[in-house]
């Protein structure tokens, strides 16, 4: 399967059927995060969770303690890892942040907004990770 590099995040949710719609609810960390902001119109592909799974109408939700840790993708990115990367805001605390596949966030001190960076991946988290720059690079490079 292609994944479009315009994915912002990539999560798992239940259809649930609620006075004649259908909801999928959008996970707060998807907000509180930065990969997407509230009131904003966003394209959303539906997949099925196996290969000829038949979708369910009346599902329930399921509760945090019934969602297992596989049902959420890996972060991609690992520890040691080398990347280039643009930043592309500045978190509340001064602190460069930009996204890779996904969506996922990545913040790295003492960087701007527009900087090109080498970096190393220091820290890994469910959703979001660390990094130092390794390398200031020009824009052009």
């Amino acid at each position: 399967m292609e994944i479009s590099e315009q994915l912002h995040c990539l999560f798992s949710a239940t259809v649930e059927q609620r006075d004649g719609s259908y909801l999928i609810e959008l996970p707060d960390r998807e907000i509180e995060l930065g990969a997407l902001e509230a009131s904003e119109t966003y394209r959303v592909a539906l997949l099925p969770t196996t290969e000829g799974a038949t979708p369910t109408t009346d599902a329930q939700p399921e509760s945090d303690a019934d969602t297992s840790d596989s049902d959420r993708p890996e972060p991609p990115v690992t520890e040691g890892e080398n990347r280039t990367v643009e930043i592309e805001d500045i978190g509340s605390q001064g602190d460069g942040i930009t996204r890779v596949e996904r969506g996922y966030v990545i913040i790295v001190p003492d960087t701007e907004r527009g900087e090109r960076v080498r970096i190393e991946v220091t820290d890994v988290q469910e959703n979001v990770a660390f990094a130092e720059v390794t390398e200031r690079l020009s824009y052009y490079e």
